[in-house]
């Protein structure tokens, strides 16, 4: 037999399309997939996010050993197992001596640089491929955003629209506007009961996962009784044609709302799906969009869901390779708060806060509100230190892969960024949650209030923080409305309000230095 190519799979790559798979040879390469401590451990991850990863990679090779494909898995429990990529790639080198080495661009940024030193480190070359998975190329999305002042993703979006024609009537948008957001912000009524979100029952293989994690990892966070999301390509599929059929009719008006006991609405948890390959986003968009023109659904719905798949998704991908590594190391605002405990723990008596925590400890899930206007809101207003709000994100979530985290947390949710993705901080006091939701009602605290034992937190971080950072944001002129109801406070009050809040935040977020 002829030397084989190393075509080496990463964990959330289990695409049959993608491209280190291109031009495999079945009757000489090989196909490396190594579960490693390493990508376990470099948070620590919740544990359903671990055995996500480690089912649907092993279901993933055995569809390519279906297909006469000789893979080369090596599992977590392996005696001989070197915890790390680069060491399973070197052990993969020395048992099958290769040609060369092919591999898709990774996800993360430390990734890819340890992967641009396999080839001297094996001593054979390494082909690294564009994710062909993506609707836009990191170099396209670098051509668009080069010479441009502000680098808005509603442009972004507009410009992915025409190249693509989803949701497009010849040059024009469809239904004449580009953006329906402004029909999207309903709160759910009390008469409104969502389907039961669709469910994978664990199979054999996803059960010995779960029995392996929950041996490895115990003192990692989060459950895993409730575990069933897809790990497979066909899973993720009926997964789609139940959110299409099911959910995506009133998905965009209640896309923004917050009920509890209600931890999906009308979401529809695909982002697993698409974030680990079993599904690709222009096939995802185009079954949206065929709903829509089949009359399935409506259009606001459609129009948001394939916003946040062909405009923020991938936006925020193309930002993320743009600004690394140094966007990671950006705060804008000095933030330097440690993140409070009851991240962990859901018992800090805000309802809304503490329900968020919980659904997300038991799931590894919440929606986009509940983590940008909820967790993200609180770490903005309090200034909690952007590295350990990352972090926090990172570890938390089944969907958390740090090209699309980072983003959203450092630039969307707590302004760390200082503007590159929001053109104001999606700051907001307790009326807005009372607004969107209804956890206000079960809360011990009283949204009505700004100062006093039963205020409301949020009001006063928010006065706190608009006051804080005046200097920055009074000349926003999508704030100045919000300075000048300050201006016409009782001058005595704002002075309460921050007290308030800097005695609220020294017991629950001190500052970093005094902690030391």
């Amino acid at each position: 037999m002829s030397q084989p190519v190393l075509r080496v799979v990463l964990g959330d790559q289990c695409s049959r399309t993608l491209s280190a798979l291109a031009d495999l040879d079945p009757a000489r390469d090989v196909v490396l997939m190594a579960e490693v401590i390493g990508e376990c451990t470099y948070v620590r991850h919740h544990r359903q996010k671990i055995a996500l990863v480690l089912s649907a990679m092993r279901h993933f090779a055995r569809a390519l050993a279906a297909r006469g494909v000789r893979v080369d898995y090596v599992r977590l429990d392996d005696a001989d197992n070197s915890g790390t990529l680069r060491g399973e790639v070197m052990r993969a080198v020395a048992r099958h001596r290769p040609t060369r080495i092919v591999a898709t661009e990774p996800g993360e940024w430390r990734v890819r640089e340890d992967m641009r030193g396999w080839g001297e480190a094996a001593g054979v070359p390494v082909a690294i491929l564009d994710d062909t998975r993506f609707i836009c190329s990191i170099a396209e999305f670098a051509a668009w955003a080069e010479g441009r002042k502000a680098l808005r993703m509603e442009y972004f979006y507009r410009e992915m629209r025409r190249r693509t024609g989803l949701l497009m009537d010849g040059d024009a948008p469809a239904g004449g506007r580009w953006n329906l957001d402004a029909e999207n912000r309903k709160r759910l009524p009390d008469d409104v009961h969502p389907p039961a979100p669709f469910r994978v029952e664990p199979d054999a293989i996803t059960r010995e996962v779960i029995d392996l994690v929950a041996a490895r990892f115990p003192d990692h966070w989060g459950g895993l009784e409730s575990f069933a999301w897809p790990v497979t390509a066909k899973d993720a599929e009926a997964a789609l044609d139940r959110f299409i059929a099911d959910r995506l009719p009133r998905f965009g008006d209640y896309q923004d709302a917050m009920a509890e006991g209600e931890s999906t609405l009308f979401h529809s948890l695909l982002s697993t799906s698409l974030n680990l390959g079993l599904l690709l986003p222009l096939d995802v968009c185009r079954g949206a969009e065929a709903a829509w023109r089949e009359g399935r659904a409506p259009l606001n719905a459609v129009e948001g869901f394939i916003r946040q798949i062909l405009g923020w998704r991938e936006y925020v991908r193309g930002l993320y390779w743009l600004k690394m590594p140094e966007y990671a190391r950006l705060n804008a605002l000095g933030a330097d708060r440690s993140l409070p405990a009851f991240y962990w723990t859901a018992d800090s008596s805000m309802a809304c806060l503490d329900a968020v925590v919980r659904q997300t400890r038991d799931l590894a899930y919440a929606h986009h509100i509940q983590r940008l206007m909820v967790t993200g809101n609180f770490a903005l207003l309090a200034g909690i230190d952007p590295a350990e709000v990352n972090d926090w994100y990172l570890c938390v979530y089944a969907d958390a892969f740090e090209w699309v985290e980072l983003p959203n947390t450092h630039g969307m949710a707590i302004h760390a960024d200082g503007g590159i993705m929001a053109s104001k901080p999606y700051a907001a006091s307790g009326k807005y949650i009372d607004r969107m939701s209804d956890h206000c009602r079960h809360c011990r605290y009283d949204v009505r209030e700004a100062v006093g034992e039963r205020a409301c937190p949020f009001n006063a971080l928010y006065w706190d923080f608009l006051a804080r950072h005046r200097a920055r944001f009074a000349s926003n002129p999508r704030m100045a409305q919000m300075y000048r109801t300050m201006d016409r406070m009782d001058g005595a009050k704002v002075a309460a309000m921050r007290r308030q809040a800097t005695a609220f935040l020294d017991r629950v977020a001190p500052r970093k230095a005094a902690a030391a």
